[in-house]
């Protein structure tokens, strides 16, 4: 016989549903981090190229590559996306009626839902 699970919708934000008070931060982060892991790949460089265009170490890019963003301010992260040649655009509209979020959104696919593929990365295993 097979047992029933509960499953709780997330709010899209997977910092939220932790419980962390700085939750549209955190997913923003990740974003910034994951289109940073995303232009190394494409581009196909090295993380010692990459760290070279960063101005940072390799053991940073790494690090950034994992998830471990301690540290690493939003404005920090757009700085790396500029070095690697990306432009920064940030858009500010009318609220909804339910209420402001903060985050980025790539040309690609939706910001959150990257986020949530982007921290299967533990940093115990990340391989990066």
């Amino acid at each position: 016989m097979s047992e029933r699970v509960k499953v709780t919708m997330g709010s899209g934000n997977v910092f939220q549903d932790l419980g962390y008070p700085d939750a549209e931060e955190r997913l923003v982060k990740a974003s910034l981090a994951l289109e940073i892991e995303r232009i190394i790949d494409q581009r196909k460089l090295t993380q010692r190229a990459a760290a070279k265009l960063m101005g940072i170490d390799q053991p940073k890019v790494s690090h950034i590559m994992c998830g471990r963003l301690e540290g690493y301010s939003t404005e920090r992260l757009m700085g790396f996306l500029t070095a690697l040649g990306r432009d920064i655009e940030i858009v500010v509209r009318k609220v909804p009626a339910r209420g402001g979020t903060v985050g980025s959104r790539s040309s690609q696919d939706n910001w959150r839902s990257r986020a949530l593929v982007f921290f299967g990365c533990s940093p115990s295993s990340c391989s990066h």
